[in-house]
């Protein structure tokens, strides 16, 4: 006797290329909230410290560093996912289509 299992046909196929498994980036950004400007100034502890006018009220910081990011390193807003730091100044960024060597220089040279 032989069971045959039955597949939904709801399920979709996704067909991964191999560049696209290694372009992603992990970034550390110190943000600093409430300033003149949104702008990139430099290094802090290792992570790059970002200066964003948006408050640090109820996530209006983080939706700014996003599309900050986004900006940036031209690239769509849902390519910048906060992995972690949701309430800190220090957070944790992966960056989709990127490699880490491409990260940096896309923020530091605006």
């Amino acid at each position: 006797m032989h069971i045959i299992a039955a597949v939904p046909k709801s399920v979709e196929r996704v067909h991964l290329r191999s560049d696209m498994i290694c372009r992603m980036a992990i970034l550390r950004v110190h943000v600093v909230p409430n300033a003149k400007t949104d702008s990139v100034v430099g290094e802090h502890g290792g992570a790059v410290k970002i200066k964003l006018r948006a408050p640090a009220v109820e996530g209006q910081a983080n939706a700014a560093l996003v599309r900050f990011l986004a900006e940036q390193m031209k690239l769509p807003r849902h390519a910048i996912v906060l992995q972690r730091g949701h309430k800190s100044r220090d957070k944790l960024i992966r960056v989709d289509g990127l490699s880490q060597e491409d990260v940096r220089p896309r923020l530091l040279e605006n």
